[in-house]
């Protein structure tokens, strides 16, 4: 009977202690764990619109077949750009290569196949809705800002011509066509006219940043600079101490929303500036500043788990991760670098073990990400913005975080 009892006792302290060792997840293996289900996906396929026969390139495409990306992860977009970006950092902290061939691949397949639907199908359709439409296209900073930064690393992993061609006509563009304000800030044209985003501290100064790595120009870390004291002009809210997601210029006003992804673009672009550029700039001291400004700010709108909402200062959005992942790996990468007082890590600790425990499941899908969002009037437009299953805009950002987690948590040890 004793026996018995003992056994029972043992099976429950198992079922209670059970969550405990399955949330002893390391690091390293929690990042893993979402790189590997990103290298489970195909990003160098095609999938046919109506016959789902799934194509390789476009030399096995039937004439009149219309094609889509068989992943959103193949796309030339932004977010795309963010995880090749992400991916590479991974591969060569962990010293693993094909994390760094997924970029590589990524980016060659892009310009293996683009001119196909270039040449093939043109019609009135917004080039954003074609393949790689946005790789032969230059409209706006999100057409060619992190799609060229993350160009520019594979460049420098391998020399290809068309990717230094790419290159210079992406910094042509943002340096000298892109639409700005009277002051030099970089605007967008739609969906109204002359807006300033936070969005595009990153989509501008992504490249910018990386290109000043490349080049040596200490024009690109200025233009930067420049773009992000500027955004912190027109965005900064003194009383909530966090930034306005837009700023209209016919209104002479800022928008209704602190949306959390757009205030996390701003640490990050941030952060990246601040590490690629000479120690002896004269604006990196002032950038520190913006930089401390930021974190001591948002510090004040953390949940008591950790995360931060969708809308910042509204405890009825929901908690959000891409901006939790976005806040994580600013204040690490400060702490990490030497920029801010290791006091902060408090905050970062905090979120990142929400997200390690909650949002990252055992097959490795990041949870509870917005999808992709413009700029609204009202508020109910991000309160009701949904969230994706393992959606794109989370994955490089998550990594990202989970790596200065990694070196500051080393560190420590």
């Amino acid at each position: 009977m004793n026996m018995k009892k003992n056994l029972m006792l043992a099976c429950l302290f198992f079922i209670f202690l059970s969550p405990i060792f399955a949330q002893q997840i390391t690091d390293e293996e929690a990042i893993r764990k979402i790189a590997e289900n990103i290298l489970a996906q195909p990003v160098t396929q095609f999938v046919g619109v109506d016959n789902g026969v799934i194509y390789n390139s476009t030399e096995e495409i039937p004439d009149g077949v219309e094609v889509k990306f068989r992943s959103p992860l193949a796309e030339w977009h932004y977010s795309n750009g963010v995880l090749d970006m992400a991916m590479i950092r991974l591969g060569k902290y962990l010293n693993e290569q094909k994390y760094i061939d997924y970029a590589k691949n990524h980016v060659a397949f892009g310009f293996k196949n683009y001119e196909y639907f270039k040449n093939t199908f043109k019609n009135d359709r917004k080039h954003w809705h074609w393949p790689f439409g946005q790789l032969w296209n230059m409209k706006e900073l999100d057409d060619c800002g992190a799609m060229g930064a993350a160009v520019i690393e594979v460049y420098q992993l391998e020399k290809k011509k068309e990717y230094q061609n790419y290159i210079d006509k992406a910094a042509d563009h943002i340096m000298n066509k892109q639409d700005r304000l009277p002051d030099g800030t970089l605007c967008r044209t739609f969906p109204r006219k002359m807006t300033v985003w936070a969005d595009d501290a990153y989509m501008g100064t992504s490249f910018l940043t990386r290109m000043g790595k490349l080049t040596d120009d200490i024009n690109y870390f200025d233009e930067s600079a420049r773009q992000l004291f500027n955004i912190d002009n027109y965005l900064w809210c003194p009383e909530k101490q966090l930034y306005y997601h837009c700023y209209y210029t016919d209104f002479e006003r800022n928008g209704v929303a602190f949306w959390g992804r757009a205030n996390g673009w701003i640490i990050v672009s941030l952060a990246d500036l601040i590490e690629a550029m000479p120690e002896n700039h004269p604006k990196r001291k002032g950038l520190i500043q913006l930089l401390e400004k930021q974190i001591v700010g948002t510090s004040r709108w953390q949940n008591a788990n950790g995360m931060w909402n969708q809308l910042l200062d509204k405890s009825d959005s929901y908690d959000e991760s891409s901006i939790t992942a976005m806040y994580v790996y600013g204040i690490a990468k400060a702490i990490n670098n030497n920029w801010i007082d290791p006091c902060y890590a408090s905050i970062a600790k905090a979120a990142w073990r929400t997200l390690k425990n909650n949002e990252i499941t055992s097959d490795g899908r990041f949870t509870n990400v917005c999808v992709g969002t413009g700029i609204s009037d009202d508020l109910p437009f991000y309160f009701n913005r949904p969230v994706g299953d393992n959606e794109k805009h989370g994955l490089g950002l998550i990594i990202n975080a989970g790596i200065e987690m990694m070196k500051l948590n080393q560190s420590k040890k």
